[in-house]
């Protein structure tokens, strides 16, 4: 697992040290050794690499990563370039995105733009075995990405977070900060999306609450490659 080399080491360094950490270091890194896993290691921590802490606007929060060949890098919902498939609740995303905002559906689901604009693409498990989704639920990753999340609400300038489905709005407890806006929505999955989160305009009230805060608005289009 390639480590942290910006503000986001400080802020987790604790972390690192806790025992849990430890086993769910040695579990991955077994897990690595004799299976095929995604994302490649290296591009376990892409999240925090692309977006520093300190310049984090928006937190979108997935689950597991994507579990097919050249698809997962290590940002929720993104996947690499050389993927022309683009997963269903992405579609979904970039209809909403169409419908709220006028963005033109691109031809490709790499979103490393949002990232480097300060959208924090966190899945809240960062590790998957190949074609088993969740497989690498219940070791650890929870504990370290939940310290993620209180390390982003403890940021003391404005943060949107845009929260789809039951597990990612199970996180809202963690959310004590009030100077930050919390956006909620069924899944963009293609089994929920038209229970409303077809219609949430979530990118143009993050960008509404950005700009009323002073801060830069994202620009949600991703270009076509």
């Amino acid at each position: 697992m390639a480590m942290l080399s910006n503000d986001w080491q400080e802020a987790l360094e604790g972390e690192f040290r806790k025992q849990y950490y430890k086993d769910l270091f040695e579990f991955v890194k077994e897990e690595y050794s004799r299976a095929v896993i995604y994302p490649p290691a290296d591009d376990i921590f892409n999240a925090m690499h692309l977006t520093p802490l300190g310049k984090v606007k928006v937190l979108i929060l997935g689950q597991d990563p994507y579990h097919g060949e050249n698809q997962a890098h290590g940002l929720s919902f993104s996947v690499l370039p050389t993927q022309t498939e683009i997963p269903p609740s992405l579609q979904n995303i970039y209809q909403e995105l169409h419908d709220d905002l006028g963005c033109v559906v691109p031809n490709n689901g790499y979103l490393k733009k949002w990232a480097e604009q300060g959208v924090l693409l966190l899945n809240t498990v960062l590790t998957v075995r190949a074609h088993q989704a969740n497989s690498h639920q219940g070791h650890g990753w929870e504990h370290f990405t939940d310290a993620i999340i209180q390390a982003v609400n403890a940021q003391e300038r404005p943060i949107v977070y845009m929260l789809w489905g039951r597990p990612a709005q199970s996180k809202i407890p963690m959310l004590t900060n009030p100077k930050h806006l919390i956006l909620k929505a069924p899944h963009p999955s293609p089994l929920s999306a038209y229970r409303g989160f077809f219609g949430c305009k979530h990118f143009s009230q993050a960008n509404a609450f950005l700009t009323e805060n002073g801060q830069e608005p994202i620009d949600w289009q991703i270009e076509d490659l």
